[in-house]
């Protein structure tokens, strides 16, 4: 199979609406009030998950290049990745807002006193870290240690599946579902993650 420019161009197109539309259709269910009888928390679930949405779909780029045979699929990524990025940013927001009501100092003390907020607290700063090194820029200043930074995203993505089943209280079914997904998509690069982990190993550190 063969992705051309424009081919490529309208993937993004979608891509990107795929990801807005969802957000505007959040901000139209705040405003005709159709979130349900709970909406902080719905509005906080549902930004959530659209983070781990889009993790997930960013990790599934690479074994679905390789199966198609697709390789301009690959420069998808950044844009999904960064799609992830803004998700977790807003859903840290609207807990900020909605739950702390800015409250920054109740903030420091609810992610020390809950460890699944330390889990995305954690999760978020790999997160920043990608985005703000994703420009090519930034990326032929870092040189090899720009892989070894992004490699990082396999770590993100155990732990906010992780924060989403710790942080809720029942119902766990659908966040062990989330965790087998992202467990699986590490069984897909399991040849890579093995050489990541015995590196240091190889190298004496």
């Amino acid at each position: 199979m063969r992705l051309g420019s424009s081919g490529l161009m309208l993937l993004k197109i979608l891509l990107h609406l795929g990801f807005s539309v969802p957000l505007l259709w959040l901000v139209w269910g705040v405003l005709s009030e159709r979130l349900g009888g709970d909406p902080v928390q719905y509005l906080i679930h549902y930004t959530g998950k659209g983070a781990l949405h889009g993790l997930m779909i960013t990790l599934l780029v690479s074994p679905m290049a390789r199966w198609l045979k697709l390789g301009a699929l690959m420069q998808c990524r950044r844009l999904l990745g960064l799609w992830a990025f803004v998700y977790a940013v807003i859903h840290l927001m609207l807990f900020l807002s909605l739950d702390l009501l800015f409250e920054w100092r109740l903030l420091v003390a609810e992610v020390i006193k809950r460890p699944y907020l330390v889990v995305g607290m954690t999760a978020l700063l790999i997160l920043l870290a990608l985005a703000v090194s994703s420009p090519n820029r930034v990326r032929r200043k870092l040189g090899h240690s720009w892989q070894r930074l992004h490699n990082l995203i396999y770590v993100a993505a155990l732990l906010v599946p992780v924060h989403y089943l710790w942080s809720v209280k029942s119902e766990i079914l659908e966040p062990t579902f989330y965790i087998l997904i992202c467990v699986w998509l590490m069984w897909l690069r399991r040849d890579k993650l093995k050489k990541l982990l015995s590196r240091p190993l190889n190298s004496g550190a």
